[in-house]
């Protein structure tokens, strides 16, 4: 890709650009499928808080919350992306009318940047599993350390449900630590907690 007349913003917020992938940091830890897609539509700014769905999506609310800790497990890391995307109710990564940015993750899609404290919380729905599969529910979470690179960790996936079997649980790796979480239900939201620890598992960086 020539770079003469390619104009790119890099986003002061969030520390990642627009600019051709060629340019970015490259993915870390081994290969990361459509992670890229991550910075298509992000936004200039990032709140340590953020909703994946407006209030008229189908579906079941959910929130999730947690700490992002640096390397040692104990220092809140600030300033640290996550990018999320999912299914809809149907288990479908559905397209929203007039969307052209990373489609391949339909529309239930978002980021936050962890506070000072390493705090970060997305509202959602709870997501469906796969159409006539035996896929757990999940949501898929990529890290973005700035100026160092990006990383998939383990999917968000819940204690409750039940196609989250004992074999299912062999299959996960805990990087970033595990991705399996308690849901509790209060006023007719699922709320649950995840912390996630940078770096964990995470080989060849």
């Amino acid at each position: 890709m020539k770079n003469i007349g390619i104009v790119f913003v890099c986003l002061f917020q969030t520390m990642a650009c627009t600019q051709p992938l060629d340019k970015r940091e490259r993915p870390i830890g081994g290969s990361c499928e459509a992670c890229d897609l991550m910075f298509e539509g992000i936004p200039s700014t990032l709140s340590w808080e953020t909703s994946l769905t407006d209030p008229s999506e189908p579906g079941e609310p959910m929130i999730i919350s947690g700490v992002i800790f640096k390397e040692d497990g104990k220092t809140p890391a600030p300033d640290i992306i996550l990018y999320l995307y999912q299914t809809d109710n149907k288990g479908l990564y559905s397209k929203a009318a007039g969307q052209t940015q990373a489609v391949r993750h339909g529309h239930i899609r978002g980021w936050v940047k962890s506070n000072a404290q390493g705090e970060y919380q997305f509202k959602t729905i709870r997501p469906a599993s796969y159409p006539n599969s035996n896929s757990p529910q999940h949501i898929h979470p990529i890290i973005y350390e700035p100026g160092k690179g990006y990383y998939w960790i383990d999917e968000y996936q819940f204690e409750d449900d039940p196609l989250l079997t004992s074999a299912a649980r062999q299959q996960v790796s805990d990087r970033g630590g595990s991705g399996i979480i308690k849901l509790n239900k209060t006023n007719g939201t699922w709320q649950g907690k995840r912390d996630i620890i940078l770096g964990l598992n995470v080989h060849n960086q």
